[in-house]
């Protein structure tokens, strides 16, 4: 396991510091070095890492959206409310629809196995895109229009209603019928994660208070290790409760950050946001590597060009699903464009549960992991591509000037 670990973090950094000096995003190489160590191509890594693999990626993926409500502020978030709910249900709908429509004709699957792969498929990528949303905002790019929050908070309610949704399908392909309780579970579960967040960030905050006013200082670093246990804890109450009443975990853990950040003086939260950004230097590490070697590459090969085309098609009702997201928004048509390019990448989701339904004995599993995998390989580099070399052709760089 040690030597895994090794292989990871070196092999790994090695990688995306040849990616960064050829110009290209970090996660390339990452992605990279974990589909060549994984069980797929050279079975480098230790089959006890591989066993514990989702709970390391949840781990990291904890790590940059605890920085994300750390960066957050309040009042920007409510600047887009009604775009940022839209967000996060309008694409992947139409990403979905896009596979009903296709998927039949293009990779000879029925409709409702269509819509099992379009749900797989339809989530963004937390992992790449919360971390550079948050560079976004701390390098003042787009922050005016609130346009890194919009995106961050979008792909955070995304996934839930992607997974609702992937179950409900598969239950059908399954033959079973639509369970209309899972999908009022969706706004239930994304109200419930902000509330118990909010609740747990404010009895975390009073304790600091309460500690700082008997003397007895709590250490910056100390509430980095209070602040992740009870995000942990957080994650663990959303299993726990999974059979009594739907509580998104994810967002809990961002609005704890985001209370503690409001009940914090600016230096606190800052310091706070920057010794989870050190974190974040390793836990990135496992979480791209990890999601590279989820990866079965020998999939990939048997896909062929119409998975690759099907991939095309519905960026590109997904792409009009953002578009639609953001009518009525005073933002430039540069600014809509690179929404629409933040909205590509997919990467955890379909790592996750892109290998379910052939797990699970459906007919259409070894294709639906098959095109999940190649969307990883095509939208992941892609999209974080796209961002990475237009954010500061299309985004208004916010600096203020102040005068003598």
């Amino acid at each position: 396991m040690l030597t895994s670990l090794a292989l990871i973090f070196l092999v790994g950094l090695s990688m995306a510091a040849i990616c960064q000096k050829l110009q290209l995003p970090r996660i390339i190489g990452m992605l990279f070095t974990g589909i060549v160590l994984g069980p797929y191509v050279l079975d480098l890594l230790s089959p006890t890492i591989l066993s514990i693999s989702g709970e390391l990626r949840q781990m990291a993926l904890i790590i940059i959206l605890l920085k994300a409500g750390l960066s957050l502020n309040i009042a920007d978030l409510k600047k887009v409310g009604r775009p940022a709910i839209l967000m996060s249900c309008l694409p992947a709908s139409f990403e979905i629809l896009a596979f009903v429509l296709f998927g039949p004709v293009l990779l000879g699957i029925t409709r409702v196995e269509a819509a099992v792969m379009g749900s797989v498929l339809a989530a963004v990528s937390p992992a790449v895109v919360v971390p550079r949303m948050v560079h976004l905002m701390e390098s003042k790019y787009g922050t005016e229009k609130s346009i890194p929050q919009l995106i961050m908070a979008g792909a955070s309610c995304d996934d839930i209603f992607v997974i609702v949704l992937f179950s409900t399908f598969v239950g059908m392909a399954q033959g079973g019928s639509v369970n209309v309780g899972e999908f009022i579970n969706i706004p239930i579960s994304i109200i419930l994660g902000v509330l118990l967040g909010a609740v747990v960030g404010y009895l975390l905050s009073l304790f600091f208070e309460t500690a700082y006013a008997h003397k007895n200082c709590v250490r910056n670093s100390t509430k980095v290790v209070i602040i992740l246990g009870m995000s942990f804890l957080l994650m663990a109450i959303e299993t726990w409760l999974e059979n009594i009443v739907s509580v998104s975990g994810l967002l809990a853990v961002v609005s704890m950050a985001c209370v503690v950040k409001m009940k914090s003086v600016d230096f606190v939260s800052k310091r706070l946001s920057e010794k989870f950004g050190k974190l974040w230097i390793a836990a990135e590490v496992i979480l791209f590597v990890l999601v590279g070697a989820a990866v079965d590459i020998r999939y990939t090969l048997g896909a062929g060009i119409m998975a690759v085309l099907m991939i095309f098609v519905a960026l590109i009702f997904r792409s009009v699903g953002v578009s639609l997201c953001l009518v009525g928004t005073n933002l430039t048509l540069k600014e809509r464009i690179f929404c629409v390019i933040a909205y590509l990448p997919k990467a955890t989701v379909q790592a996750a549960i892109g290998s379910v339904p052939l797990t699970l004995g459906l007919p259409c599993g070894k294709i639906v992991l098959s095109v999940a995998v190649l969307a990883i390989l095509i939208t992941a580099p892609l999209g974080a591509m796209g961002i990475d070399f237009t954010y500061k052709k299309f985004l208004h760089h916010d600096v203020k000037v102040h005068h003598a």
